[in-house]
């Protein structure tokens, strides 16, 4: 086989760059080594920034989500013993953002792909980069039994956090940045009508969060101790400990039901840098990860495969390489704003096992200057809304 460009990995990141390439006349295949059912079956994420919602309106790829997101002007903040307020992104910022899940976007990807016969190969097995640093590298994978060679230009590395294409990187060119956090988030996925706002609790008993994917799904998460077991949690009591997370008024508001997914996720910052290495680029979890707090792991991954699908049309159709030679680090300013973003919220929301009366008090007194702060609310906002793409 033969291609412009290998993609490695199915998910939003690999779709949506094999569906951008191909409007600008491209040629990919892509290799994911799950089912479409297994891809389509993943809950993530479901906050998109008003930059990822005009990449996927552009590209063709936004007409249900335009009927069906629900777009949002800004978040609350409520904590024990005080007010809550709202973080204003259109006042500030004048940007909204939307929810509406990934697996929707994953869905409408895989529809895209099946109107334009694109090369789609799931259950790709042993995967693997080859001869990346030469001007010929390929792609090597069993499917169907076969072993095959995919000849291509350049590899994109799509493949989430666990994937074969950081791992074809060496150590010595390889620099990783990496945080754990000593709790996890415990989620759950019921439908039901959500609140009408996302909201954001730093509670005594830990933080909480209610969010949604639809008028009619609701996603809330708890933090919890990272060796917090699923089958000790049984829908009350999750939903008893989320609403003592909450003052009254919300928590009487939560609508509770039987929940139709349920996990729990550990909590880390993390970045490789470059993200490029000879012919193979990565994009997505492939390069970074982030807490989901700041709502920022889909949105950096439609971000890379903006500033990645720019390059490769720059170069086969205008013969131009200087985007292609400035994508790591255009996509690494990025990343870092949003990294940042999530350590910062991370940090101001949750409580800290072992934290000291100092810590406590600093935290309580952050969230008075948030509140109370004109400049540093259009702070946030800004970030939270996601900046702006760089020319």
């Amino acid at each position: 086989m033969k291609t412009q460009v290998a993609i490695i990995g199915g998910g939003p990141a690999g779709l949506l760059l094999s569906e951008i390439l191909h409007r600008h006349g491209v040629d990919s295949v892509v290799l994911e080594k799950h089912s479409r059912e297994y891809v389509l079956s993943r809950i993530r994420a479901g906050v998109l920034e008003q930059t990822t919602v005009d990449v996927l309106r552009s590209n063709g790829v936004g007409d249900r989500m335009e009927r069906e997101g629900h777009v949002h002007d800004g978040m609350k903040i409520v904590w024990a013993g005080r007010e809550s307020f709202f973080i204003d992104v259109k006042k500030h910022v004048n940007k909204r953002f939307m929810a509406y899940g990934q697996t929707n976007i994953q869905e409408d990807l895989f529809v895209a792909a099946d109107i334009r016969g694109a090369k789609v190969l799931t259950e790709a097995e042993d995967v693997q980069p080859v001869d990346v640093t030469t001007d010929h590298p390929y792609v090597t994978f069993r499917h169907n039994g076969e072993s095959v060679r995919l000849s291509c230009d350049y590899i994109v590395g799509c493949d989430g956090f666990h994937g074969v294409s950081r791992k074809s990187i060496p150590s010595s060119v390889l620099r990783i940045f990496e945080k754990e956090y000593p709790f996890g988030w415990l989620g759950i996925l019921s439908e039901t009508p959500p609140l009408p706002d996302i909201v954001y609790a730093n509670h005594p008993r830990g933080f909480a969060l209610a969010s949604m994917r639809s008028p009619m799904l609701s996603r809330y998460y708890i933090q919890a101790p990272l060796d917090t077991k699923l089958e000790d949690w049984s829908d009350d009591r999750f939903w008893r400990e989320l609403k003592a997370r909450f003052p009254k008024e919300l928590a009487d508001a939560i609508a509770t039901g039987p929940s139709i997914e349920k996990s729990i996720a550990p909590l880390r910052s993390f970045v490789a840098e470059p993200m490029r290495y000879g012919q193979l680029f990565l994009a997505g979890d492939a390069a970074h990860i982030v807490p989901p707090t700041g709502a920022k792991g889909l949105n950096l991954a439609v971000s890379d495969v903006f500033y990645l699908s720019r390059a490769l049309a720059a170069l086969y159709n205008q013969g131009s390489e200087a985007l292609l030679e400035q994508y790591s680090d255009m996509a690494l300013r990025r990343v870092w704003s949003s990294v940042r973003t999530s350590w910062y919220l991370t940090n101001l929301l949750h409580r800290f096992p072992g934290a000291s009366d100092f810590d406590q008090r600093a935290q309580e007194f952050e969230l008075d200057y948030l509140k109370s702060s004109h400049h540093a609310q259009a702070a946030l906002a800004e970030q939270y809304a996601g900046l702006s793409f760089e020319q």
